[in-house]
């Protein structure tokens, strides 16, 4: 058996994996989110660790057997987070979480301290990476800052509880800004523009190596055997990656949650940073991955449903599917910049936008112009990994929009790609550090990184794709007129 540990953002999720691959149970605890100040998200790290005691009393009660097998353990986590740990490896301050904004500032300073940043790190600073906050606890709490001895990503806090070690892996470490993503290892350029050193840097393994053993006195409470292995893990996505087996250059998936992603595998870092490309280490040895990120996909449609009273989604989704292909051309188009926007503008202040009502515009056209928007939104995203040198193939679709067929099709057509689904698409990242587990315990990569069996496979209607690019260039067309005005519009 093989166990993976999932730190997301609202919950951390087990999963109990069997040598075959099969999902054997899970098993949650939820967690909060404390915004004490506007644009300000954080976390207590006590409380990661007290839901992953809580899923693993659920687990053990449910799964005794089960786990009595477990012979290594993967980790995947939320990205970006900072804990902040003094000399006695006690927490200084709550983490501060990925979807934290508080440091556009510090992103402008390290760029200014070292101009080589995205040549660095593949990426553009952004207050989402690890090292602006950083810089932002050096401005703002000093007395905080002159303690760090240690500074650990999420999932990596829990490993330090699970196993006495502080080690991170390539996949999550990338999201840092303190690795240089093409030499997968700590860039001593960057952390000296934060003010750090090599020594309040955790260790380094890949993803699918041993990072240490689980400690006895755990191994007993969670009635595991002696001798489990801890293994690297990998940052959310790359660990979902991982879980739906994208492996190979070229392979790759959609997700369409509250924020939607495009990642694709790469053979070598292939960077893109002008037009916000994420380009960040895969959790497998000798493989990158690039990423294309909208902040606004399936949210855009709840917040469509709402807006027009329909109820539910589900009850949205057929008058938008009922639509001629005339309605459909005569449609509004949507920007689907709810919150602002990252890849290709990198624009905080893009809002979201309807164009083109009319007295006869009707409730189905305005859900049609949302899904249409979002799927032009990875194209977007698509044409940006194009213009680093990357090819995508077959792409799998995984998040809440891959429940509707009819959106599946839509962005097939959209991206002349063929989309499939998978029945434990849903299982993500916690599956992806089961597999990882699987590895470290020497599991083959063809066995542990089995593609999911496909249940829908979409392939593009061509037709329709020419008369979805014509609406795509006025999208885009659209945009570029309305930069300078949400600019304008921004808060002072």
């Amino acid at each position: 058996m093989y166990l993976g540990i999932d730190l997301g953002t609202s919950e951390v999720k087990l999963l109990l994996m069997g040598e075959a691959g099969d999902v054997v149970a899970t098993a949650g605890a939820p967690l909060t989110v404390s915004r004490p100040q506007p644009k300000w998200s954080e976390q207590d790290p006590a409380q990661w660790w007290a839901a992953t005691r809580a899923a693993m009393r659920e687990l053990r009660a449910a799964h005794p057997a089960a786990l009595s097998r477990v012979r290594a353990i993967g980790l995947s986590g939320q990205m970006h987070g900072a804990v902040l740990l003094d000399a006695q490896d006690r927490v200084l301050r709550p983490a501060i979480l990925w979807n934290d904004g508080r440091s556009h500032a510090e992103c402008t300073l390290l760029t200014e301290r070292e101009p080589r940043l995205p040549a660095i790190t593949g990426n553009l600073a952004m207050p989402g990476f690890t090292a602006p906050k950083l810089a932002w606890v050096a401005r703002h709490e000093p007395d905080v800052f002159g303690q760090v001895a240690t500074v650990l990503l999420p999932k990596d806090y829990l490993r330090l509880l699970l196993t006495g070690d502080k080690v991170s892996e390539m996949s999550d470490a990338a999201g840092t800004l303190w690795l240089d993503v093409a030499r997968r290892d700590w860039s001593d350029a960057m952390l000296d523009a934060t003010g750090l050193a090599r020594s309040q840097m955790p260790r380094l393994v890949e993803g699918s190596a041993p990072s240490g053993g689980l400690l006895p006195a755990l191994a007993a409470e969670w009635g595991m055997p002696p001798g489990v292995i801890v293994a690297g893990g990998g940052g959310d996505n790359a660990a979902s990656a991982v879980g739906i087996g994208a492996t190979r250059p070229g392979e790759g998936f959609i997700s369409l949650g509250t924020s939607g992603v495009l990642f694709v595998v790469t053979d070598q870092l292939r960077a893109n940073p002008d037009s916000a490309v994420h380009a960040f280490c895969h959790a497998l040895p000798g493989r990158w991955h690039q990423m294309s990120v909208m902040l606004s996909a399936a949210s855009c449609l709840s917040w469509v449903t709402r807006a027009t009273g329909a109820g539910h989604e589900a009850a949205l989704l057929p008058e938008a599917r009922d639509l001629s292909s005339a309605q459909q051309q005569a449609a509004p188009l949507f920007l689907p910049y709810l919150s602002g926007e990252r890849t290709p503008h990198n624009d905080p202040h893009a809002q979201g936008v309807f164009f083109g009502l009319g007295h006869d515009t009707s409730r189905g056209a305005l859900a049609y112009s949302v899904l249409e928007g979002v799927a032009f939104g990875m194209a977007d995203g698509l044409a940006a990994l194009r213009a680093a040198g990357t090819e995508a193939g077959t792409l799998s679709l995984v998040g809440g929009g891959a429940r509707s067929p009819y959106w599946s099709q839509l962005l097939a057509d959209t991206l002349a790609l063929p989309i499939v689904t998978h029945a434990e698409g849903s299982a993500g990242a916690a599956l992806g550090a089961a597999r990882l587990a699987a590895l470290a315990d020497g599991q083959p990569e063809e066995q542990a990184c089995a593609p999911l069996a496909v249940v829908q496979r979409f392939e593009p209607e061509f037709e329709r794709h020419g008369a979805l690019m014509q609406r795509y260039r006025r999208y885009q067309a659209l945009y570029g007129q309305l930069r300078s005005l949400f600019q304008q519009a921004a808060p002072a």
